[in-house]
């Protein structure tokens, strides 16, 4: 997927640490995004039989955490 996007021109990084911080206590590797296109969306793949609740909570939880500037 990122092959393809970055051959039709767009700006895809792979694996993007992503820092977290509650409270006072700062964890630089919080998660890992899958996929960043363009430093704006974050791309989770995901290989199940179906969609389940709890990959829909896992995505709203990444991006509670997730804020501009921290995608690099």
């Amino acid at each position: 997927m990122a092959y393809e996007w970055r051959k039709r021109g767009l700006r895809v990084e792979t694996q993007v640490p992503i820092a977290v911080t509650w409270e006072d206590v700062r964890l630089e590797l919080g998660f890992r995004a899958d996929l960043i296109v363009e430093a704006a969306v974050v791309v989770e793949l995901k290989s199940v039989d179906a969609i389940a609740p709890v990959h829909k909570k896992q995505l709203l939880t990444k991006k509670v955490f997730e804020k501009p500037g921290e995608c690099r």
